[in-house]
């Protein structure tokens, strides 16, 4: 029965003994061991007798979704995501009797997979180790939503913001979420294909029924949505780095346009100024005579040069208006 799996979980302030260990193992009894990975190497390798290649995956990690098949027990590598959005790599060694886990990210995620074990057990047909395993995965799969579902709706705040006043930390998150969405994509597709190996019955999996198949079917579906979401999220991400590009090229545009026209309004009175600073003798003989002169040459010309300008300007679209 689903509901009789005995749960034990090996964390750091309690070791699990070698001793329990074999009296579990000559018991007969299934039982399901999570373990966090550290100073586990010899009883992985000694009193369950493991494959030191697949103990060594077990304990180093960063191990890619695959399936190994040993004598007398399967090594299934499997991720999903924790609370803070990283992902969370799992070590599964299963036979016809046991479950051993280990993973040191996972330990909340069991304890709900052992309470769903308990309250809501799956009707599948199959061993025990089969319905554990499909829990584990289930779950695993599933930690993929909520995560996603927060970046989906980080890219939104993103975008509108990027609307109103597109910022410098704004492109720097962009991109950490695109990085976030690539590692996720580079977990889930080789998941995904796994997944699809084991229904096509590539990889085979001890105890498992035509009826359990139904059930990773739907985890095969479930892969699939999820490697639908993030390529659409990425192109979001995408997209929205290009609008923030975008959005600072037509802000820096704007500022360029107008230096440029208070640049072109002063080019005319520095030029004046500049003429008539010269002091020529025969403008001081000849022209600067009165006090109209002042006036006319000294602030009526500037004041004319810019407005012709201005007039100039506007007929030639330099402040948004149509072109002559």
């Amino acid at each position: 029965m689903t509901s009789d799996i005995l749960y034990l979980h090996s964390g750091p302030e309690a070791k699990m003994s070698p001793e329990r260990v074999r009296q579990l193992l000559d018991s007969g009894e299934f039982f399901w061991l999570s373990l966090d990975g550290d100073d586990d190497t010899d009883l992985l390798r000694q009193t369950f007798g493991f494959h030191p290649l697949a103990v060594e995956d077990a304990v180093r990690g960063g191990q890619r979704p695959k399936i190994d098949q040993y004598d007398g027990y399967t090594f299934w590598v499997a991720h999903g995501v924790n609370t803070q959005g990283d992902l969370a790599e799992v070590h599964i060694f299963f036979t016809a009797q046991y479950v051993v886990t280990v993973g040191a990210d996972c330990e909340a995620l069991f304890a709900e997979v052992h309470r769903r074990l308990e309250m809501h057990p799956p009707k599948l047909t199959s061993a025990p180790s089969v319905t554990a395993v499909y829990l584990m995965l289930d779950a695993l799969v599933d930690s993929f939503f909520p995560r996603l579902a927060e970046l989906d709706e980080r890219i939104d705040e993103l975008e509108d913001a990027i609307l109103k006043a597109p910022t410098q930390d704004q492109l720097g998150e962009l991109f950490g979420l695109k990085r976030r969405l690539v590692t996720y994509r580079k977990t889930i597709t080789p998941q995904r294909d796994l997944m699809a190996r084991v229904l096509s019955g590539v990889d085979t999996l001890e105890g498992m029924t035509d009826e359990d198949l139904r059930y990773f079917r739907d985890l095969y579906d479930h892969l699939i949505r999820i490697s639908d979401m993030v390529d659409s999220y990425r192109d979001l991400v995408s997209g929205a780095v290009d609008t923030h590009i975008s959005m600072v090229s037509n802000r820096m545009n704007v500022i360029m346009k107008q230096l440029t026209i208070i640049a072109t309004v002063f080019l005319p009175l520095t030029f004046l100024t500049g003429f008539f600073g010269q002091n020529f003798s025969f403008l001081v003989n000849h022209v600067i005579s009165a006090t109209w002169t002042f006036w006319v040459y000294g602030i009526g010309l500037n004041f004319g040069a810019i407005i012709g300008l201005v007039w100039y300007g506007r007929r030639s679209g330099w402040f948004g208006g149509p072109s002559a």
